[in-house]
């Protein structure tokens, strides 16, 4: 049991809650949550020790957005559905706000972005995203010349923010939202199940109010 624990925890990025759910849908045990933590706190010792000995990429107050895209897969009433999450971190406080689409396309960026904005409470010096097909027609990983989608640009300007693109095979440089989607998946979807696709969002934007804005740095704070 104490190695399923272990693999459990690690799968799911900490989440003790999740755990708890996983011991009793996969083994038949009701264990409280209190219970749970003491059980798994020796590994969160070591994973907060990993999470503080990685190089972040820093940005200076009010600079960056960072945007990205990841799938999952969860039950909304009686179906399973490939969920498109899209979440907006802000580059500095790293506060992030977490939609949800059932495509990836053009019109689910924009919609996203349009929504981050107001939410966040004011535009960012530039927008960073990775080198999607939706955005980015052509990046040259040696000159770094980026041919963005007119769309984009044309969206850029309204809106007076500069889009960058992710350095191709350098996740580094985009590593707070992709950090941000797995942490979304483990932390805000991992074993729960939905009876609606509003009730799915409704508890998406709440834990981006709480859960996430907690996690910010400063806490709770703006850019």
């Amino acid at each position: 049991m104490e190695s399923w624990l272990a693999t459990s925890f690690r799968q799911h990025r900490g989440n003790a809650d999740v755990v708890r759910q996983e011991l009793q849908r996969v083994h038949g045990m009701t264990v409280s949550l209190r219970n749970v933590e003491r059980a798994i706190r020796p590994w969160r010792q070591e994973l907060d020790a990993e999470a503080r000995a990685t190089v972040r990429f820093e940005t200076a107050t009010g600079r960056q957005l960072q945007i990205d895209f990841g799938t999952t897969t969860v039950s909304i009433g009686a179906e399973r559905v490939t969920l498109h999450l899209l979440v907006a971190t802000l580059g500095f406080s790293r506060r992030a706000l977490v939609r949800v689409f059932d495509h990836e396309r053009q019109s689910a960026w924009l919609d996203g972005l349009e929504g981050a904005f107001p939410y966040f409470g004011g535009l960012p010096e530039e927008v960073r995203l990775d080198n999607a097909r939706a955005w980015v027609e052509h990046h040259d990983p040696t000159t770094r010349i980026v041919v963005f989608n007119p769309w984009l640009l044309a969206f850029a300007r309204y809106w007076g923010f500069q889009p960058r693109a992710c350095a191709p095979h350098r996740a580094r440089t985009q590593g707070k939202d992709e950090r941000g989607v797995g942490y979304v998946k483990h932390h805000a979807i991992a074993g729960r199940t939905w009876a609606s696709w509003a009730a799915l969002e409704a508890h998406l934007s709440a834990w981006s109010r709480t859960v996430a804005a907690a996690g910010a740095v400063p806490a709770g704070g703006g850019w």
